[in-house]
């Protein structure tokens, strides 16, 4: 079973009462919990709780504290993800692979072959937030991603150099390895993925002009949701 994020207010007494109405659906008619069964939790300050549920209401579901620990199931550096908007489907398993590749934040922006338009993206982020969040309950993450609103590339303007790297097949000018030697892991690193077609020649002299480090997935050519889970998969087990 997965674990569901609480907020430490609603601690007592070794006592955890779960009053979120989404959290209350999920368990009560999702997956149909019943007292006596075992429910992990987890808090802000990303304490694990192993607990033994007691009471179900409507309104409220209580939980009796068996033990807790720090837990240790994130990344010790922030890995952002840049990664251009993918039709529907591909995009909602793209935030779930990447909320499981354990990225802390999430950064979709419109590049020049993107598939979709700005206007088509109106209220996505919250949808996209809600997937991320499912995916983080599922593989039981320390801390939830953040899904930010739509940006372009002008994103990396915020991000050390020698800490952006960018996914360039057709123009890579680094290995992977070679592109971490001087990754700073005391500031936030991004990684940057391109649409199903690509980044455009245009964008590909805006990294060159900027000199990020342009790398490559080897000779095998990936979906874009596969691309992010072989990219960052890659440079966690590096760092």
């Amino acid at each position: 079973m997965p674990h569901f994020f609480i907020n430490s207010n609603n601690i007592s007494n070794k006592i955890i009462t779960i009053n979120d109405k989404e959290t209350l659906k999920h368990l009560s008619e999702s997956l149909r919990l019943s007292c006596g069964e075992d429910l992990k939790l987890i808090d802000e300050n990303e304490i694990q709780y192993e607990t033994v549920v007691f009471e179900i209401t409507k309104k409220t579901i209580r939980t009796k504290i068996k033990k807790y620990y720090p837990s240790t199931r994130k990344l010790n550096y922030d890995l952002h993800l840049v990664q251009s908007v993918l039709k529907p489907d591909a995009q909602g398993l793209l935030i779930s692979n990447a909320t499981q590749c354990g990225v802390s934040k999430i950064i979709p922006i419109l590049s020049d072959n993107c598939a979709v338009s700005k206007k088509m993206l109106i209220e996505k982020t919250q949808k996209w937030q809600k997937i991320s969040n499912e995916a983080a309950k599922q593989c039981e993450r320390a801390n939830l991603a953040q899904v930010e609103c739509i940006g372009d590339l002008s994103v990396l303007k915020e991000y050390k150099n020698n800490n952006i790297l960018v996914f360039a097949e057709k123009y890579a000018n680094i290995t992977l390895q070679e592109s971490l030697t001087d990754v700073d892991k005391t500031c936030p690193i991004a990684v940057v993925i391109g649409p199903e077609g690509g980044f455009s020649e245009r964008e590909f002299e805006f990294f060159k002009e900027n000199n990020y480090k342009l790398i490559s997935l080897g000779e095998l050519i990936f979906k874009a949701p596969n691309a992010v889970v072989a990219g960052i998969s890659n440079i966690v087990t590096r760092l």
